[in-house]
């Protein structure tokens, strides 16, 4: 995410004194990835960050892992996982690595009565129902139906509802989110055949500033583990900032894709993409227009990935029996491809109204039993005639 950003007030000249109007100091930290290598941002508080009254106990937060071995091809009916109140209790790990934590959540109430802190990995939060704010100490971002969130390790926040009908999907990555490097230049600027641009981001806006004392609880996710801290002043008391390492939001609506006169590889449609798995989005668009092209996606083998389909709305053109909410995994091993009919049926079509998110990693998903309980148990079986 290397573009530049800023809110608030701060010195004109980093790492020196920054004073408040009764000549006392505000307090500078260095929000930074990959040691002091990677990107970051300079914040300045008006309290000292460090201030922590009480560490409570800890909750083990370890997915439940009930396949985790297996080559079967599935099919998660998504909207059967249950509503709960609190957003961080309603995540529900479905497909687990050691690089990424693939879930579903339905939060009803937005997070007032704490703060949350991801130290393990980075966060996507892909917005399929609902609308609301993600409150940040850098800014807030409002969010709607087709929005990614992506939350850097280490960003304090809470997350805020306007209604109760919310239905998210998550991944929580132990490498760093980031948009390909194929559609960047060495400055890091998007390129002009990328899909998207930087015009499309939702940058953090409306700071604001808490000057309060107190006990303020903060749950912090460290090596797998939930712990419950209590804070001597209130975390977003941040009165500026200026730097590259903050949370952004993009509108899948905003992604524009890559067409072509015969059909195109999976690639064309990445958004984001780690050391290990690439997210992609599949959006509305026009079929592929040579005279005797097949629209549909030729039959192929997940030799070296384990790919997660997420199906958002529209008619997904090589599937049946597909609806929003959704999940399909197709597992390393094993060849897969359209559903029987559809690759005739495909064939004079000229576009698609699919909306979905695949994420495809390079090491083999476990099954937790979260999935297991949602699993509709036939879907290996899908393509026989």
């Amino acid at each position: 995410m290397p573009i530049y950003h800023k809110l608030g007030a701060f010195p004109q000249k980093r790492h020196t004194q920054f004073n408040k109007t009764d000549g006392t100091l505000y307090y500078e930290q260095l929000f930074g990835t990959i040691g002091f290598d990677g990107m970051s941002s300079l914040l300045y508080h008006v309290h000292r960050p460090t201030q922590i009254k009480e560490i409570g106990d800890a909750i083990d937060m370890s997915p439940k892992i009930a396949e985790a071995k297996h080559i079967k091809s599935r099919k998660l009916i998504g909207f059967d996982v249950a509503p709960k109140d609190d957003f961080l209790e309603s995540r529900e790990p479905m497909m687990v690595n050691g690089d990424v934590h693939i879930g579903l959540a339905a939060p009803k109430k937005s997070m007032t009565s704490y703060f949350y802190k991801n130290s393990d990995a980075d966060e996507m939060l892909f917005i399929h129902k609902g609308t609301g704010t993600l409150k940040t100490y850098l800014g807030n971002i409002p969010f709607e139906y087709g929005d990614y969130l992506i939350i850097p390790r280490g960003m304090i926040y809470q997350i805020e509802f306007d209604n109760e009908e919310n239905r998210i999907l998550f991944a929580e990555s132990f490498h760093p989110i980031y948009t390909p490097k194929r559609y960047r230049n060495w400055f890091g600027q998007l390129l002009e055949h990328s899909p998207f641009c930087e015009r499309d981001y939702k940058l953090p806006q409306d700071l604001q500033t808490h000057d309060e004392k107190g006990e303020f609880v903060m749950k912090i996710k460290k090596q797998g583990m939930l712990h419950h801290l209590v804070y001597a002043s209130h975390p977003f008391d941040v009165v500026g900032w200026d730097g590259y390492n903050y949370p952004y939001g993009f509108s899948i609506h905003n992604f524009e894709p890559i067409t072509g006169r015969v059909h195109q590889p999976p690639p064309v449609h990445q958004t984001f993409e780690t050391n290990a798995f690439v997210i992609c989005s599949f959006c509305p668009r026009m079929y592929d227009y040579h005279p005797k092209s097949i629209p549909a996606p030729y039959n192929h083998s997940n030799i070296d990935s384990d790919e997660m389909l997420y199906y958002v709305d529209g008619d997904f053109m090589s599937r049946t029996d597909i609806s929003p909410g959704h999940i399909s995994l197709h597992p390393a091993g094993i060849p897969h491809g359209p559903h029987p009919g559809t690759y005739e049926a495909s064939i004079g079509k000229k576009e698609t109204k699919e909306l979905a998110v695949m994420i495809d990693t390079f090491k083999p998903l476990q099954l937790t039993e979260n999935a297991m309980k949602i699993d509709d148990g036939k879907y290996y079986k899908s393509w026989v005639e």
